[in-house]
């Protein structure tokens, strides 16, 4: 059994134009010790759908099923929630500062996080756990920098205190939202080193969202493809990046700058309104291998190859040799 199962999640947010399907039938796995990285274009569905998990899509119209060590999320009460939320699942924002009380000390936030969780332990040995995971995530001087301010700290420094504050309790779970961005490549691979390192120490199990396919490459072990709220294609690491099915993995890829010399490939088109999408699947307006049937029924995720392991929602033979001759 899986650290995490999720299974047909669905999530919708009632609007004044009509309802958001914002998640569509969303189901993965995740092992303890590995990272699912989720990716796809702004409004696929990735935030909406690991917030929901833990509770924070408070409003929505929730369905599905999210057992966590045997706990169903989705059905779970705000007690149980709040429990979790920081004891056992971790939670890395994309945007630290506005994660991050402008008013108090670095150190009092990641002390009152702990003794929240745990009120046997003193104001003195949370002090000095916050202190050493200061040390551990890469901030220097740490038992000097604990009584700073967020605004005192980079936005690199920033994202590190955060990490050290989700892993304060040795999660099992790690959910990290676009835990990169805005970021430089310098900062951002020492960020990724320390997730890495951590994971590696407690042996934490992360979900990674991200649109970065460079990010994906360097942490995933199993990916997530994700458009209009549903999951294009589920595979591992290497499949995605060297078998990979799904036209939208393909434009993802073909995205990417090869060479400085060459131009980039974009997607043509923009995504679908998730209020009145479109009957079929729902890349085909964007598609370059569309045919009828992929504008009258949405596909299933179907097993590549044979391998369950490696799934995708298209049309196309699922043979790859057949898919590549047609």
């Amino acid at each position: 059994m899986a650290l995490l199962e999720v299974r047909d999640l669905r999530v919708s947010f009632d609007t004044p134009d009509g309802a958001v399907r914002a998640v569509r039938g969303l189901s993965f796995d995740v092992e303890a010790g590995q990272t699912l990285a989720v990716v796809g274009e702004s409004g696929s569905g990735k935030s909406v759908a690991t917030q929901t998990i833990t509770g924070l899509t408070r409003g929505a119209q929730v369905s599905g099923t999210a057992f966590f060590d045997g706990t169903d999320l989705i059905s779970a009460d705000q007690a149980t929630l709040r429990r979790l939320r920081g004891a056992q699942i971790g939670m890395i924002f994309q945007d630290p500062l506005s994660s991050l009380h402008p008013h108090y000390r670095i150190g009092w936030q990641i002390v009152e996080m702990i003794r929240a969780h745990d009120r046997e332990i003193s104001k003195q040995a949370a002090r000095r756990r916050a202190a050493e995971l200061l040390t551990l995530v890469g901030i220097p001087r740490a038992a000097e920098r604990i009584d700073d301010y967020p605004h005192q700290f980079s936005g690199g420094m920033r994202q590190r205190v955060m990490i050290a504050m989700a892993m304060a309790l040795d999660p099992a779970l790690l959910i990290a939202d676009e835990p990169t961005t805005a970021l430089d490549v310098t900062v951002q691979a020492q960020v990724l080193n320390v997730m890495r390192r951590l994971q590696d120490q407690f042996g934490t199990a992360i979900i990674l969202i991200t649109h970065d396919l460079g990010v994906v490459a360097e942490m995933a072990d199993e990916v997530v493809v994700m458009y209009a709220g549903s999951a294009m294609e589920r595979a591992p690491r290497r499949d995605i990046f060297y078998r990979n099915h799904h036209p939208y993995t393909q434009g993802l890829l073909a995205s990417l700058p090869a060479r400085s010399s060459e131009r980039l490939t974009p997607i043509p088109g923009s995504p679908p309104s998730l209020i009145s999408l479109p009957p079929g699947c729902p890349f085909a307006t964007r598609c370059p291998h569309v045919f009828d049937k992929c504008r009258a029924e949405a596909p299933p995720l179907i097993d590549v190859g044979g391998d369950p392991r490696h799934q995708s929602a298209c049309w196309l033979p699922h043979d790859l040799s057949e898919a590549i001759a047609s």
